[in-house]
């Protein structure tokens, strides 16, 4: 088969882009809509005169899609390792566009009883396997689909929408809290972001309809002979197994960026607002603008882990984040005005850039195609279920406790354990993802050393 002119080469790897980060911000929108609305609508399904417990039973039901995550991980990532990386992409943003559509039309507790609320966590069970999936098959698409010599690039862009998706949910947020009165909210108001989300998803199904299939994925389904796995085991529990090292490697890399990234975004607010004292506007503009600089970041620290490798990036970032929480936290508690907390924020998150810029592209790296969506999805959802998850409800116990700064040392610690991975694995950035570029390194008979079982071991 000819080669594709290198005009056309270009545009199908920016329409990869496109796709893969178009329909991950969509994801991540309708995931954090929740959790930001969930004031307005919590006594639509959940009846009684406190407001706290109805908020604790929309967070139950929230808690729950973390739950799913490592379902959907497992299903979606089987899936896009026996089915293809393009049919999964589909596949995830379609559930997630049902589940905001059913949120957007779920009948009130003054309507149907406790009906809504099991609509509600039927959406929620759908969201968080939808996410699940969501992120192994846009981390190993975006791996797969970018240039050798651009994965850290093209792997930054899901960090890139992930955080855009957030930026969205916050700015609706704020237009409706500009227009609408919070009787209107309350009423019918909060509807509105999920039907956005619906359409949004609708548009993003479109678009990736028209995406390619990557060369990896392609080799790997038309290989035969000698070069030829067993397909039956492909993307299957077993066929992981015999990449359990690589699966423990991706857990423990995950650990410390996961707690680090929901403690510098979703709980950032609340810490601002309960322990340094700040209004709640100057917070979320606080918040709001760090998360734009932060995504702003993203691409820039994938192109130098192109050019110098990915550990060091990882290595900074924990060095940096086991050793600055502490005053870190500490001084953002203390934060008076808007400028210190933005730049306190600031230096937190772009120590962490060196975790979320390259992260997708590190754990895909580690795989070879046969099982690399499983590989990178469950092991991922498991640490981001126990850890990514449970990161505020850990900092409000500590807080609750009177001990609030003991959280900045789970986190340090957390970093730490993640560091010593950094330290004792390999770099993946020279990893061949593909038989032709296998064979671009004179090993025809190899995925790729980063992905060898005997290797990763050292």
């Amino acid at each position: 088969m000819p080669a594709s002119p290198p005009g056309d080469e270009r545009r199908k790897r920016r329409l990869a882009l496109v796709g893969g980060s178009l329909g991950n911000l969509v994801e991540w929108y309708d995931w954090f809509v929740y959790a930001s609305f969930a004031i307005y609508f919590a006594d639509s399904f959940f009846p009684g005169d406190n407001p706290t417990t109805q908020l604790m039973n929309t967070a139950g039901i929230f808690a729950v899609g973390f739950l799913m995550r490592p379902v959907g991980g497992w299903i979606l990532g089987r899936a896009a390792d026996r089915h293809g990386r393009k049919s999964a992409l589909t596949l995830t943003v379609t559930m997630m566009s049902v589940a905001a559509l059913l949120i957007a039309v779920a009948p009130t507790y003054g309507q149907a009883g406790y009906f809504g609320a099991l609509v509600l966590l039927l959406a929620r069970l759908l969201q968080g396997m939808s996410i699940g999936g969501e992120y192994a098959a846009s981390a190993t698409y975006l791996t797969e689909a970018s240039a050798r010599n651009r994965r850290g690039l093209g792997s930054s862009f899901q960090y890139v929408s992930m955080t855009c998706g957030q930026l969205l949910g916050l700015g609706i947020l704020i237009t409706l809290q500009h227009t609408l009165t919070t009787a209107q909210l309350e009423s019918w108001g909060w509807r509105i972001p999920f039907l956005v989300g619906a359409l949004f998803a609708v548009v993003v199904f479109w678009l990736r309809r028209r995406l390619q299939e990557t060369d990896a994925f392609r080799e790997e389904s038309s290989a035969s002979g000698e070069d030829a796995h067993d397909d039956s085991t492909r993307g299957t529990l077993k066929a992981l197994w015999q990449y359990r090292r690589q699966a423990g490697l991706v857990m423990a890399l995950t650990l410390g960026g996961t707690v680090a990234y929901y403690t510098y975004t979703t709980y950032l607010t609340k810490y601002l607002v309960g322990s340094a004292g700040m209004e709640k506007t100057t917070a979320t503009l606080v918040s709001f603008t760090a998360l734009t600089l932060f995504a702003v970041l993203q691409p820039f620290a994938g192109m130098l882990s192109d050019r110098i490798g990915r550990r060091p990036l990882l290595i900074t970032f924990a060095v940096g984040c086991t050793v600055g929480t502490y005053p870190i936290m500490t001084a953002l508690g203390s934060a008076s005005s808007y400028w210190s907390a933005l730049g306190l924020s600031l230096l937190a998150l772009v120590i962490i850039t060196g975790y979320t810029s390259i992260n997708a592209a590190v754990k895909a790296e580690l795989f070879p195609t046969r099982v690399r969506a499983l590989g990178v999805a469950l092991p991922y959802a498991i640490a981001n279920a126990l850890f990514g998850g449970t990161a505020e409800y850990v900092a409000l116990w500590f807080k609750n406790s009177g001990h609030e700064k003991m959280f900045f040392w789970y986190v340090s610690g957390c970093a730490l354990i993640s560091l010593v991975t950094y330290v004792l694995m390999p770099d993946t950035r020279a990893a061949a993802l593909s038989r032709a570029e296998a064979e671009a390194d004179g090993e025809p008979e190899r995925e790729g050393r980063a992905a060898a079982p005997a290797e990763a071991a050292h």
